[in-house]
């Protein structure tokens, strides 16, 4: 927009102001002090300073309606760049859009205004009217962003999501290489495996590839939030060493996010997995060695009984393992569930499980489990070697509780929606 004002020294102030702009919102979104405080005074002088840059502009220079269009433009993003909703910044971008309905940018910015104050349908139609304008990727990610806000709480809630992953890849097509738009796929997807209930894996692989996009825009690689949502995907993929190694990161490059306390949870998760496979257990195991019976209840013949030591890794279909529960293992997320259980050889292992409520399965049942997707744990982190094995089921149909099969009210397909807003 600023490019052909560039060319004429009459314009000179205005595109400088643009680019001041443009570098103001640049260092909202790269710099994180440690003391959040430190950030708002920061944005608040450089804002005067480009304030005072307006201000300078000559008054021969604001006569045109599109001059002063773009100045009205200008003077509201400069006063929205803070997180809370201003009136002064919506003021002078409704005025821009009244002086210029064709400026898609001011458009796009009185949307994002009138989103803080609350006003998510106002929100919409504006963004609606800039993408009238034409197709533009940044409002397109806008309204992916706005879509997931309004599926909270909303009768509608996955059709919404839905929606957002739509706009997300509309924007992708636009231009393939724009790392934001890969990145507000990301969190389209995983907002979707949230709102589904925290139980379709494939949700998951679609985000982690939209993130391992993303990263490849250097533009990108100060977003801290990157990071902590591609651990996220990590962690619910359970690869809990990309999932550490992604909090860390996040942790440095913002400490003001919840990263380094995502860390601890994973690691006070992991001692306690690996404690209970090695801790006093035998009298335990001895138990589940006789309580195992010999043949599979109710489980199709195609199914080829299996002990843990003969699975292969990943996916393992048509093979049906068996064990006892051991111990329940309380953890702080909803999902999954975790169990640590023995097979008939009496090796311990560990079971997670999604899309189950937390009072199906006990300590003592018997459990069959079908099509098992299994995980060799093994790594060292901060001195410490994580090493145990563990099979995934996603699905209530992969589970037989003392022979029987699960019913409908036994599963969870409700949204958690609320444990991570990406």
């Amino acid at each position: 927009m600023f490019t052909e004002m560039s060319g004429s020294a009459e314009e000179e102030p205005l595109a400088k102001a643009a680019t001041v702009t443009e570098d103001l919102y640049q260092l909202r979104d790269t710099f994180f002090p440690e003391n959040p405080d430190d950030k708002v005074s920061k944005l608040r002088q450089e804002s005067d300073l480009a304030l005072k840059l307006l201000d300078s502009i000559p008054p021969e220079q604001r006569k045109m309606p599109m001059q002063r269009a773009t100045l009205e433009y200008l003077r509201g993003k400069i006063l929205d760049v803070f997180p809370d909703f201003s009136k002064e910044a919506e003021d002078h971008l409704s005025k821009a859009v009244k002086l210029n309905p064709s400026l898609a940018d001011a458009w796009l910015c009185l949307g994002n205004c009138i989103w803080k104050k609350g006003d998510l349908s106002g929100a919409k139609n504006c963004l609606t009217l800039a993408l009238s304008k034409g197709p533009n990727k940044k409002i397109l990610c806008q309204l992916s962003m706005l879509k997931r806000r309004m599926s909270q709480g909303a009768e509608i809630q996955s059709e919404l999501v839905e929606e957002s992953i739509q706009h997300a890849k509309e924007a992708i097509a636009l231009d393939v290489k724009d790392g934001n738009s890969w990145y507000n796929l990301g969190n389209a997807y995983l907002t979707s495996f949230f709102v589904t209930g925290a139980w379709d894996h494939s949700k998951l692989l679609h985000s982690l590839k939209a993130y391992q996009n993303a990263e490849k825009d250097e533009r990108m690689k100060s977003n801290p939030d990157l990071y902590f949502n591609c651990a996220t995907v990590n962690k619910y993929l359970e690869n809990y060493d990309r999932a550490l190694s992604g909090f860390e990161v996040a942790a440095l490059k913002d400490p003001g996010l919840s990263a380094a306390d995502e860390v601890q949870k994973i690691v006070i998760l992991l001692d306690k997995l690996v404690n209970l496979l090695r801790g006093p257990v035998r009298a335990k195991r001895m138990g589940s060695l006789a309580a195992i019976n010999c043949k599979l209840p109710s489980v199709n013949p195609s199914y080829k009984r299996a002990t843990i030591d003969l699975l292969s890794l990943g996916m393992n279909r048509a093979v049906a393992v068996e064990g006892k529960v051991l111990f329940f293992v309380k953890n702080e997320s909803v999902a999954p569930l975790y169990y640590s259980l023995c097979d008939s050889n009496q090796t311990c292992f560990v079971l997670s499980v999604y899309g189950l409520r937390n009072d199906v399965i006990k300590e003592g049942d018997q459990l069959t489990l079908l099509d098992p997707f299994f995980r060799h744990v093994d790594f060292m982190w901060k001195e410490k070697h994580y090493q145990f094995k563990s099979i995934r089921v996603d699905f209530s149909e992969q589970v037989l509780v003392n022979g029987k099969a699960l019913t409908s009210q036994q599963a969870v397909r409700s949204s958690i929606y609320a444990q991570h807003k990406p």
